[in-house]
């Protein structure tokens, strides 16, 4: 037995472990056992029903408001178990100050973490305090209610019953971050080359309404992850990487993030996959298993999952894993969900409809597609060099995806 998060040995009684109680109470819960040591022995604590009694004093003298708890006394070993609920009337404090845990320590909360558990005690979620933005503009929106359920105007009316303004008209964090303009992080774009040292294009949109940060972000997939091919009289697009599941991951990354960091949701496009990543890990009240299975029950930002599923951006609240793994059914390739403290990053790479190339590959072999060019015809529709091109045909012929016709200023190639 070793101590975690949600456990913690205690030798004797002190007043230590009121820090902890505070830390179980304000995050996810756990217990305490007294009469253990470091190693996870039983040592036993002498007179062990008068020292529960102590405990129990302490914790109703020393933490506020009273946390929701439990007292056990093992009569054969001497080990007293304290086991503390997650409570909802955050924040718990010991001499005035809040806890949480860290790993296997015990840590005071910084005064980011401090004002997150006063909201959530007050059952309020940041996208629903004050805003200090002035004279706010919706155009954006207006546009997008227009084309998604018919409305003509957005007026004071609707942004209240969409809870953008409180009643009393004043703008709420949800309002200023779907308005025309905002002051909060938005979405940093980068595109790589062979290595994240090799930066080929940069794109950064904020100061502006997410909705048109979710539009940009989209337009700029497309440019790269999208191919055209020739079929027959036909001209068709292809997807290298499922839109569907972008659009669902960058759209969960606007609605779940942590809005209280100054931090960008961060898209980085590589050859071969595409990661989404957002500030804030899971909400309180989610394990990783809910999430990854679909069945999330707690809303980080409900004011703005609300607007983007009347919009019709999300089918539902709580699908979103689903509908990315949906979009690559039928793809040997699977998508890839990293949970951390701070982070979900979610990794979309290629489709297998063209194995295991890169996007640069993929795009050559599009444009051989049904027909048979010569090494300049190709370097005009890709738009690389030549030196290029020459290392990507290689590439691809010897892994038999290209074929070479021919020698010397006659080569040809096709697909």
């Amino acid at each position: 037995m070793k101590e975690s998060s949600q456990l913690e040995f205690k030798e004797s009684v002190s007043n230590t472990f009121l820090k902890t109680v505070s830390a179980f109470a304000n995050y996810g819960g756990g217990t305490i056992l007294f009469g253990v040591d470091d190693s996870g022995h039983s040592v036993g604590i002498p007179d062990p029903d008068q020292a529960r009694l102590d405990i129990e004093n302490r914790i109703n003298d020393s933490i506020s408001p009273n946390p929701d708890y439990s007292l056990r006394v093992d009569k054969k070993t001497g080990v007293i178990s304290l086991a503390v609920s997650p409570g909802i009337h955050k924040p718990y404090l010991y001499h005035a100050k809040a806890y949480k845990r860290n790993d296997t320590a015990t840590i005071e909360t910084d005064r980011l973490e401090l004002s997150r558990l006063i909201l959530e005690g007050e059952n309020l979620s940041f996208e629903s305090t004050p805003s200090h933005l002035e004279h706010p503009t919706f155009h954006v929106l207006e546009r997008e209610l227009q084309n998604a359920l018919g409305i003509s105007e957005v007026t004071d009316d609707t942004l209240k019953t969409l809870e953008l303004k409180n009643k009393d008209g004043s703008l709420t964090i949800a309002g200023e971050l779907l308005s025309d303009t905002n002051t909060l992080s938005g979405i940093d774009c980068a595109r790589f080359g062979d290595s994240i040292n090799v930066f080929l294009d940069r794109e950064t949109y904020e100061h502006i309404s997410i909705l048109e940060q979710y539009n940009s972000a989209v337009q700029l997939f497309n440019r790269y992850y999208r191919v055209e091919e020739i079929e027959g009289a036909w001209r068709v697009t292809r997807e290298l990487i499922p839109e569907a599941a972008f659009r669902e991951a960058v759209a969960n990354a606007l609605i779940h993030r942590q809005w209280d960091v100054s931090a960008h949701i961060r898209v980085s496009m590589h050859p071969d996959r595409v990661e989404v990543s957002s500030p804030g890990g899971l909400p309180q009240g989610i394990t990783e298993e809910e999430y990854l299975r679909g069945w999330v029950s707690v809303q980080r930002n409900p004011i703005i999952s609300n607007v983007f599923f009347r919009l019709g951006i999300i089918e539902r609240f709580g699908t979103g894993v689903l509908r990315i793994k949906d979009a690559y059914r039928e793809s040997m390739a699977k998508p890839d969900f990293s949970i951390a403290e701070n982070s979900v990053t979610v990794v979309l790479p290629l489709i297998d409809n063209y194995g295991n190339l890169t996007t640069d590959e993929a795009l050559v072999l599009s444009k051989l597609r049904n027909r048979e060019m010569p090494i300049s015809d190709i370097v005009t529709e890709t738009g690389f060099g030549k030196t290029k091109v020459q290392k990507l045909l290689k590439g691809l012929a010897s892994r038999s995806y290209v074929t070479v016709v021919g020698n010397g200023r006659g080569t040809r190639y096709r697909a």
